[in-house]
């Protein structure tokens, strides 16, 4: 592995300026920087509730993990196999579906119940860091910049709606794609397609806790219409089991699978992978692992034409962690043709300051 050199977030939009866009792909890391408490898998873990389905706890234990997605991955793939082991045991591959679709709700539950309630519970100060931050990629001057997010918290979406009479005049574009489509419906407002989606600059390319699949149509749950926190009507939606579009099967192959199935995913997937295929353009990575099980989205990274990424690095750059993240940052690159190179520079993450004020 080469000589790593991490340089600042601020070094990295000064270079990026040679480029006509710049488009940020968010992971965890960025709801862990605001409530470390709250989004890393282990306090999800910790504060599930598995009273209901015991077994589920057992599996974890007997795994030796406290990863939500790893374990859904092992019931799905053990499920397609255990039958050519025990003929006798019929009912265990049904049974191993049944726990994987359990522990989805079960993480869905958990996110919701353990989530902040309301903004106000975050800050004005960190929401005031986060938007300096996000107006490098949403700003009008950015010429189209997009937002691709993979969390499906509420963070980025109270962040780019935070009213702050006190804070700085960032005027962000914050189109989702979702609107009025003439109805009368006045409790949320509904995506309105891909053919009006052409202005869109934010996608959340595994749903969200405030979008949720009516069948006919994708609903996004607004404060501004109802008066009721986003956090309470999706409880209340859970509670009569309905469940907001989210993206939490195992592997990325299953959450391929998933994207195609929704109108809404698919749409905003093609968009990562349009912006990818442009020569002109550059991407940051914040708060991302680049795991094996979201390689649906890193090989349009891969695959592309986009000649330059930016890859966030928390803390010392030769932890185990990290070292994974400059590796597969790098395998991207290599795997590349001649005739479209891909440079990888490393920023130190805590330099963006992306829910801190710096000043």
């Amino acid at each position: 592995m080469p000589q790593i050199e991490i340089i600042s977030f601020e070094e990295t939009i000064e270079d990026s300026a040679r480029f006509t866009r710049r488009h940020l792909l968010l992971g965890n890391g960025f709801s862990i920087a605001c409530k470390p408490d709250i989004f890393q898998y282990n306090s999800l873990f910790e504060q599930a509730d598995f009273s209901k389905s015991p077994r589920l706890k057992n599996v974890f234990d007997a795994v030796g993990t406290t990863d939500f997605e790893r374990v859904i991955k092992m019931l799905e793939d053990a499920s397609r196999i255990v039958s050519l082991y025990s003929e006798e045991d019929d009912k265990a591959p049904a049974q191993m579906q049944d726990d994987a679709r359990r522990l989805k709700d079960i993480l869905i539950r958990t996110i919701a119940c353990n989530h902040p309630d309301v903004p106000n519970d975050i800050p004005d100060e960190k929401f005031r860091a986060c938007r300096r931050f996000l107006s490098h990629f949403l700003g009008k001057g950015n010429n189209g910049g997009k937002v691709y997010t993979l969390n499906y918290d509420l963070l980025l979406y109270w962040a780019l709606m935070h009213d702050d009479p006190e804070g700085e005049e960032l005027d962000l574009e914050t189109n989702d794609g979702f609107g009025r489509d003439g109805s009368e419906q006045e409790d949320y407002v509904v995506w309105l397609g891909e053919s009006s989606a052409h202005h869109q600059r934010v996608h959340y390319l595994h749903g969200a806790l405030h979008l949720f699949d009516a069948g006919a149509e994708l609903q996004k749950y607004t404060w501004i219409n109802t008066g009721v926190p986003l956090l309470e009507q999706a409880r209340n939606a859970m509670d009569q089991n309905k469940f907001p579009l989210f993206v939490a099967e195992g592997d990325s192959e299953q959450k391929l699978e998933k994207i195609h199935h929704s109108s809404y995913l698919h749409h905003s997937y093609k968009s990562f992978s349009a912006q990818m295929n442009q020569r002109n353009q550059s991407l940051f990575i914040f708060g991302h692992s680049l795991a094996e099980n979201d390689q649906h989205v890193l090989k349009k990274i891969e695959q592309g034409r986009v000649p330059q990424i930016y890859v966030g690095l928390y803390g010392d750059s030769g932890s185990e962690n990290n070292r994974h993240i400059i590796a597969a940052a790098y395998a991207l690159s290599e795997r590349r043709d001649d005739q479209n190179p891909l440079a990888v520079s490393f920023f130190d993450a805590a330099s963006a300051n992306v829910w801190e004020d710096a000043s």
